[in-house]
């Protein structure tokens, strides 16, 4: 639109036009489109809104003035931070004019936030947002299997980082199977194929540990296992999981989810599986250790035994001791109540003829019955001539 003059040089001064209000917002619109595209603002972030159609709508202000600011669905959903209130940002963009209120706003191209990269920003964003929900908590993070079967590595099949785990692990415990989740570790989309290959990795049968790897880069390079798609996988898993994502330096959001961290692959290589030749020694350090436990075992039982054997013989000299003392004492009182003690002293018994009942009075006894007499030496046998009792004899 052209401009309208404001004298007529023929006529002397004009009288000023009058527009319509589509006519100067067009006239506004033609003016600052074409003097401010391509502009940079630097400013705080106040009034957002994030509409159902995707868009985010924001004014950008400063302690004097403040613009309103528009960025596109398209623009916002390649955002890696969140736009909050309060953020002090540096946005580019088209300066244009929204004609049916008449306002003019900012339509951002690119935004990021001032003093700090986009992707600091977000990474602290996502740490703050997660830990408040407990992801981080050092209490619910799983110890590894000691001796694992079956591991299954997330990352790429072609990348170092599988190479380097695989070498360590096949020298240190070779029995151990380790199987690939294959996944794209690097651009648009790779969180989502690495959060999927973790869900397959719990699924695969008799595996026990997990291991997701990728070898160095830049903060761009490890973006994937900042997201919290990554994030929210490694928490579900069923299987503890060790995350080995770049270099000593780098820390991911994948590591501080993890059961365990890694500084490199080759390090989870050395904390996921025992060194086979470490083991055997302490198993020959053991075998050697049992041995000697048991020759002095052995050497204490027969010590033992040769004690005891003396303790026994003592007990069972003092025992005979004892017994040949009471057996001593009862023979003596036997021998003090024996019929042969009398008999050695001139005393004689006599039996009747049955060898057997001692002849205490003589009128149990007729004439002509055998009788025997006992003496100290020897024996005598007799017949009876005639009995005679304290009364009459008997004939």
């Amino acid at each position: 639109m052209s401009s309208l003059p404001l004298f007529d040089r023929r006529e002397g001064p004009a009288e000023a036009p009058y527009w319509s209000v589509s006519e100067l917002t067009a006239l506004v619109k033609e003016t600052l489109e074409g003097d401010f595209a391509d502009i940079g603002l630097r400013g705080e972030v106040s009034n957002l809104a994030r509409p159902r159609s995707g868009h985010v709508y924001f004014s950008l202000k400063d302690d004097g003035a403040q613009v309103r600011a528009v960025l596109w669905r398209s623009e916002a959903r390649r955002l890696v931070f969140d736009l909050d209130d309060g953020l002090a940002v540096r946005a580019r963009g088209d300066l244009t004019v929204y004609e049916p209120r008449g306002e003019y706003q900012l339509v951002v191209r690119q935004i990021e936030p001032e003093g700090i990269g986009p992707l600091e920003l977000a990474f602290r964003q996502i740490v703050a947002r997660l830990e408040a929900e407990g992801l981080f908590d050092p209490s619910r993070k799983r110890p590894l299997p000691k001796v694992p079967r079956r591991i299954v590595v997330v990352s790429s099949p072609t990348g170092a980082a599988v190479r380097d785990f695989a070498q360590i692990v096949g020298r240190r415990w070779p029995a151990v199977e380790i199987l690939i989740a294959p996944t794209r570790v690097q651009g648009q989309g790779a969180a989502e194929e690495v959060a999927a290959a973790i869900e397959l990795a719990n699924q695969v049968a008799d595996a026990d540990l997990i291991v997701v790897a990728r070898g160095g880069g830049s903060l761009e390079d490890l973006w994937a296992f900042n997201e919290e798609v990554v994030a929210r996988a490694i928490y579900r898993s069923r299987l503890p999981v060790v995350s080995a994502i770049g270099h000593e330096g780098d820390v991911t959001i994948a590591d501080l989810v993890a059961d365990r961290r890694a500084l490199t692959p080759s390090e989870a290589g050395e904390l996921c599986v025992p060194d086979a030749r470490e083991v055997r020694a302490l198993l020959d350090s053991f075998r050697d250790r049992l041995a000697r436990a048991l020759a002095a075992r052995a050497e204490f039982g027969r010590q033992s035994l040769d004690d005891l054997d003396r303790r026994a013989q003592r007990a069972i000299a003092r025992d005979l001791e004892r017994r040949r003392f009471r057996v001593g004492r009862l023979a003596a009182q036997l021998d003090a109540l024996s019929p042969l003690a009398v008999l050695a002293r001139g005393y004689s018994v006599t039996l009747a003829d049955d060898g057997a009942t001692v002849v205490r009075d003589a009128s149990t006894c007729r004439p002509g019955d055998l009788i025997e007499t006992r003496l100290a030496a020897g024996r005598l046998v007799s017949r009876v001539v005639a009995a005679e009792a304290d009364g009459p004899a008997v004939q």
